[in-house]
């Protein structure tokens, strides 16, 4: 049986995640900062922006760690210029600097078992998303310190994958936080943004099915660096390499901005 660490398993895709490897025969244990509800989950007490605790939580772990799956993360809304600074300082602490205390605790462990860490970014960290600035800024910085990560861990056996989800049904939706929404210099861009996005991610895939995603790339001797979720998201992200920054920007603007006011 193989162990499988996940951060964020209490809920949204790291919950579905841990449960889906669990009935594949898997032993999960669950990082989170309170505990999750399923019974396919051993769960244990865990900010990962705290690098005491993530070194407790690892030491807590009897079995050989055949994978880490950094996925917990958080979100903040809203204009760049209005974001309070202690919210960046949040989204940066949890969903970057949170990952790197995961890597460097969970290193060690991975040498013995040539295993594998894979990290839960977002095709918003491959586009820039208006009024979801700081999300697509950690994503996107996610996405370069995997590949970094993958390179430098290569000769050990260690394996860095970057799972790229689009829209997907979680509660991470109702979590985000959201700051102004509606003023005399933005006028209703802000809100009419976010509300925009909620849809889509109402309306989008189930986390099972990034779950899915997941259990192939833990089996696959020689996994991709990066793969992303979802047919469209995919022809998306295809797509973005092929045309012009300007035009991106201008469809995004369009899209996201407010562009039809």
């Amino acid at each position: 049986m193989k162990t499988v660490v996940i951060t964020g398993a209490s809920s949204g895709i790291g919950l579905a995640t841990g449960e889906y490897l669990a009935r594949k025969g898997y032993k999960v244990y669950g990082l989170s900062r309170r505990k999750g509800e399923s019974e396919l989950i051993t769960y244990l007490p865990c900010d990962v922006t705290e690098r005491r605790q993530v070194e407790e939580a690892f030491a807590m772990i009897p079995e050989d760690i055949d994978a880490v799956i950094n996925n917990a993360g958080i979100g903040v809304g809203g204009s760049i210029e209005y974001t309070p600074i202690e919210d960046v300082q949040q989204i940066i602490d949890v969903n970057l600097l949170g990952v790197v205390n995961v890597v460097q605790v969970a290193l060690p462990y991975l040498r013995k078992t040539k295993g594998r860490i894979i990290n839960i970014g977002s095709v918003a960290g491959d586009m820039a998303i208006p009024f979801q600035a700081f999300y697509s800024l950690t994503k996107a910085g996610l996405g370069i310190f995997s590949e970094a990560l993958n390179i430098e861990t290569r000769p050990f056996g260690v394996r860095s994958v970057l799972v790229l989800p689009g829209d997907t049904q979680t509660s991470f939706t109702a979590n985000r936080k959201k700051g102004i929404l509606e003023d005399g210099i933005y006028g209703k861009r802000i809100r009419k943004s976010l509300e925009k996005m909620e849809r889509d991610e109402m309306r989008g895939m189930p986390p099972t099915a990034v779950a899915k995603v997941i259990h192939k790339v833990l089996k696959k001797k020689n996994p991709p660096i990066r793969i992303t979720v979802g047919f469209g998201y995919k022809v998306l992200v295809f797509l973005k390499r092929l045309v012009p920054y300007r035009f991106l920007n201008h469809v995004l603007y369009k899209l996201y901005g407010g562009g039809d006011e």
